[in-house]
């Protein structure tokens, strides 16, 4: 069998499933199963009527677990594509009929990913407004405080389920509910975008609920094949393509689908879905736990954000007077990965945005280190990567 995970083999400890854990052993199945699906799911010829049949199974899959239509669902290359589909596609839109985004006003939480935060300079690049919304301490956004922003010209707003460096959960149906009452005194519409991320492993997952007109999703957050995510639309939606090509997806992503990814996506998002409550359960306890016990042994760590309402599998913490990228390869060294933030920051400015936005010391900010937990986890692993914190820490890796 095709060993895709070896850290149990060589006695590493991975504690970086936020980034990118394993993919899933139904997933791999099911994408082997898709690969005999050898024609175009855009030709009219019966081996493209298979693959598009396929590619149509996986899709109602993935809709019937966000409790959304599978009209409403595009597939995409992943979350970046997209938050970029959604907001930019909004915004081309909006071009489409205004000639310029002059005028128009956009909300954006201050700690969203990169790939988000990039998109709004695109957009206030264009003529657009932006204002960005501030989380309280604990890194969760209040709703009156979004609230409070909205403006009768305010056209988009855009929160991320839960936040990718320090887990926190935001309120996404009261501001949903906001919004709503926003539109209704002054006669508007406002989409609101949200980058589920993650949030899917561990929350129930129903797009109506937290009444989103937009919803981005990544395959390769939830134990997925790279390569492929999705995008959730309301009938509320009018987007414009942000790249150009053929018919397929709607019209928003062209490119021949990829059967097999989408096939691993599905199988991968039903199994993660399965076992829900049950790995939260064991997730929060073995966090909470490695918490505790970092605590005892670095008294003067800063935990980041509200554990109480976050993801339980991501601990995020500040300590002063370290190097946090030293302390990551020391661990490296000693065979523990994790993180100083997203990945998709790494290597850039050694300060975190996310936790600069929760206010604080300003080594708070540079010096975190993140570590999220998965199927994998025991706690073994945590009781070892403890102490070998501890014990980078004492050489003073500073």
């Amino acid at each position: 069998m095709l060993c895709v995970w070896p850290f149990t083999e060589n006695k590493r400890i991975y504690l970086d499933y936020a980034s990118a854990p394993p993919v899933r052993e139904e997933a791999l199945a099911a994408m082997l199963g898709a690969e005999h699906f050898v024609g175009n799911p855009g030709a009219l010829h019966r081996e493209g009527v298979e693959a598009m049949q396929e590619l149509g199974r996986a899709r109602e899959s993935i809709a019937k677990l966000l409790e959304v239509k599978a009209r409403q669902l595009i597939f995409t290359s992943g979350l970046t594509e997209s938050n970029n589909i959604a907001i930019l596609g909004f915004a081309h839109s909006l071009e489409r009929t205004r000639r310029t985004l002059a005028g128009s006003h956009w909300l954006v939480s201050a700690i969203e990913h990169t790939s988000v935060l990039d998109c709004f300079s695109e957009v206030e690049r264009l003529g657009g407004s932006i204002t960005h919304v501030l989380p309280g301490s604990s890194g969760i956004i209040a709703p009156e405080n979004l609230g409070a922003m909205l403006r009768p010209e305010t056209v988009f707003v855009s929160v991320g389920w839960a936040n990718n460096e320090i887990g926190t959960v935001q309120p996404l149906s009261k501001v949903a509910r906001i919004i709503s009452e926003h539109e209704k005194r002054h006669g508007t519409r406002i989409l609101f975008h949200s980058d589920a991320g993650q949030a899917p492993l561990y929350l129930p997952t129903r797009a109506h609920t937290l009444s989103v007109d937009l919803m981005s999703l990544g395959s390769n957050k939830l134990y997925g094949p790279h390569g492929i995510g999705a995008l959730y639309l309301s009938n509320r939606c009018d987007l414009a393509r942000v790249v150009q090509g053929g018919q397929q997806e709607r019209g928003l992503r062209p490119g021949t689908e990829s059967v097999a990814l989408a096939a691993g996506f599905a199988a991968a998002y039903e199994a993660c879905a399965a076992e829900r409550e049950r790995e939260e359960r064991r997730l929060k306890e073995l966090r909470d736990m490695f918490a505790e016990e970092l605590q005892e042994k670095i008294p003067d760590l800063v935990i980041n954000g509200d554990l109480k309402r976050a993801l339980p599998h991501m601990l995020n913490i500040s300590i002063p007077d370290i190097n946090s990228e030293y302390v990551t390869l020391a661990l490296d060294a000693a065979g523990i990965a994790i993180s100083t933030k997203s990945a998709c920051r790494e290597g850039e400015e050694s300060r975190s945005h996310v936790v600069s936005a929760l206010g604080g010391p300003e080594w708070r900010a540079n010096n975190t280190l993140r570590f999220s937990i998965g199927r994998d986890t025991t706690r073994q692993n945590l009781a070892r990567t403890a102490s070998s914190l501890q014990a980078a820490i004492n050489r003073g890796l500073t």
